[in-house]
């Protein structure tokens, strides 16, 4: 024998249904008008991203940023020498960067097995591969001659990852760090036969 619903007893729950849906729908909406904003700003501030496009479903893919050397490549103001020549002074930058990060020895553990803590090999190949891209990193800035403008074009784009427009104060002062930076890259883009920094 089949079960009797009470005609007030689904409606209920069709309406409690309906709730859900539009409050599910009220947070989309709301969650989607703070990520423009965001966006927005960070555009107006010189961030550039990647504009999300619809698959075959209704989601949208994720507004995703675009680093400094993407943004000139995609736009054909670097060449593919260039731009390596950036990525690898950026990762070298990135990596000597963090030479400040390097555990105590309080946390080494000396065996791999041991629970807790970074074993001692890992640790001292991390300390290595960051002395060795300080090592390169200043090979670079010598190449550039350790001049100022230069080397701090290669920090803000290609290390720091961040567009002209992120980097400098205005139009102006933009175009003239993306002059600078291709200078730069000119002359670093000369020796490509060197690894990354890893």
């Amino acid at each position: 024998m089949g079960r009797i619903v009470d005609p007030a007893r689904r409606e209920r729950e069709r309406l409690l249904t309906l709730e859900r849906r539009e409050a599910a729908a009220a947070e989309r909406r709301a969650v989607a008008e703070g990520v423009a904003e965001t966006v927005g700003l960070s555009q107006a501030r010189g961030a550039a991203f990647e504009t999300p496009t619809s698959g075959g479903g209704r989601r949208e893919t994720p507004y995703r940023r675009q680093a400094g050397l993407e943004w000139l490549a995609r736009k054909g103001r670097l060449s593919a020498a260039q731009r390596a020549a950036g990525e690898r002074y950026g990762a070298c930058y990135r990596r000597a960067k963090v030479e400040g990060s390097i555990p105590s020895s309080l946390d080494v553990k000396p065996r791999s097995g041991a629970p807790g803590g970074a074993p001692l090999a890992a640790v001292l190949s991390h300390a290595d591969g960051t002395v060795q891209a300080s090592a390169r990193l200043a090979q670079f800035r010598g190449r550039l001659w350790r001049q100022r403008d230069l080397v701090n074009a290669c920090d803000l784009v290609c290390g720091e990852e961040l567009t002209p427009r992120e980097a400098a104060a205005g139009e102006r002062e933009a175009g003239r760090l993306e002059a600078v930076l291709i200078v730069a890259l000119d002359v670093l883009s000369a020796d490509l036969s060197r690894p990354y920094c890893s």
